[in-house]
């Protein structure tokens, strides 16, 4: 079903992805890459252009911005999406294509001839002929995740603000950088944002609507061995490299990967390595949806580096875990209001909510963590953090109904 809102995402989202904001979790500065500002600059102005009030850019890189009250003794609500994209694939000079009217079939892509999009890849995709689909061109990310979400609220925003009829509380709007890499929830924002409860717009297939996320740390592994140049390495090189594929091998390939796991199953998953002979860094990320679990693979990994460390005590192999977010479960199912609500919005909208347990994280994790309730909503993104990543401009109207239901069903509360 097509509505008066398609026009304006499909726009939104092609002018958004266009701009690069992809963070960088090496930098160590925040927001992790200058050229997310950019985008942020960009809807500072446009919030401001439609009305919101209290636009402003916090020293740590996100948009915050109110969509006054229309009515009284509503609580406020709290919308949030991110405008940083993946690290892990190529997200510079993103070419957005619109694939009108969708006809069920393939869909190629103009610089990658090899490259196609079916159904039979992505069995969402089977359900949206007619649609209108986005696509990048073929070798980069599209970045819908999560733009549709900054696309969504921007819509959203602005039509209530063009509506004020529609009854609603004070919304508050956030646009965060660094979601991708585990830092778009500074300590500081739930104090700046200033709402009872919140929401992302940060999911994928129509209808879902997410409380449990997994709980997350963050590793970094150091290799150093003994350098000396290979002529006369006999009995004195120590090849950091050798010991970090050695540190791979051990670790279980099997039952504890992104590939070989899946519905509750967690994994332990090395996402970078980089390096010489010298000295390796490796960059590993550990995945869980109880805290227990997520303990015992960080022990694990504890334990591998110091077996290696053992065969060759020469080298340094050091192991560093930091705790990334949680499992958001552990306090929305206190007070599930939150989730309630969405449910029962999405139901107004005629759809039946579903909630899955979602393998990966978002801002709302940390913020629940933090004291603000932030269940995550559906956007329609599928396939993301690479070449075959789409959207349907339809699913991104759903998402945006949703949004003026929630705002509307609070106000009657």
């Amino acid at each position: 079903m097509r509505t008066d809102f398609d026009r304006e995402l499909e726009e939104r989202l092609v002018r958004y992805t266009a701009i690069d904001t992809q963070s960088d979790d090496s930098t160590g500065i925040q927001p992790s890459t200058a050229i997310q500002l950019d985008l942020q600059r960009l809807l500072l102005d446009e919030l401001t252009a439609i009305g919101a009030v209290d636009v402003r850019l916090t020293d740590y890189g996100a948009v915050l911005a109110t969509i006054p009250a229309t009515v009284e003794n509503a609580p406020t609500i709290g919308f949030l999406a991110h405008v940083d994209t993946a690290p892990q694939f190529n997200a510079t000079g993103v070419k957005p294509v619109v694939h009108r009217n969708y006809n069920g079939g393939a869909i190629s892509f103009a610089d990658a001839p090899t490259l196609t999009l079916t159904p039979e890849v992505s069995p969402y995709l089977g359900q949206k002929s007619g649609h209108d689909i986005i696509t990048a061109s073929g070798t980069t990310l599209l970045g819908a995740d999560d733009k549709a979400g900054v696309s969504v609220i921007m819509t959203a925003a602005r039509h209530l603000i063009a509506n004020p009829d529609i009854p609603h509380g004070p919304i508050r709007i956030a646009f965060t950088p660094d979601e991708e890499i585990g830092a778009g929830v500074d300590v500081r924002l739930p104090a700046d944002l200033g709402v009872d409860f919140a929401y992302t717009f940060d999911g994928g297939e129509v209808g879902e609507i997410e409380y449990e996320t997994f709980s997350a740390d963050g590793a970094t592994v150091t290799v150093t061995g003994v350098s000396i140049h290979p002529g006369w390495a006999k009995g004195k090189l120590v090849n950091a490299l050798h010991l970090a594929a050695k540190i791979v091998q051990t670790l279980p390939h099997a039952t504890m990967t992104p590939e070989t796991t899946e519905d509750r199953e967690g994994f332990i998953h090395i996402y970078e390595m980089k390096g010489s002979a010298a000295e390796v860094v490796m960059k590993i990320i550990l995945r869980d949806f109880e805290r227990d679990g997520l303990t015992a693979k960080g022990e694990l990994l504890r334990q591998v580096c110091a077996a290696v460390q053992a065969t060759e005590p020469r080298a340094e192999i050091t192991c560093e875990i930091r705790p990334q977010y949680r499992n958001m479960r552990y306090w929305l199912e206190k007070d599930m209001a939150p989730v309630e609500l969405a449910h029962a919005a999405c139901r107004d909208l005629g759809l039946e909510p579903v909630s899955i347990p979602v393998r990966g994280g978002t801002d709302g994790s940390r913020l629940t963590e933090m004291g603000v309730p932030c269940p995550n909503l559906f956007t329609g993104m599928q396939e993301i953090h690479g070449p075959l990543e789409w959207i349907s401009v339809q699913d991104m109207a759903v998402a945006t109904q949703l949004f003026l239901k929630i705002a509307e069903r609070a106000a009657q509360r």
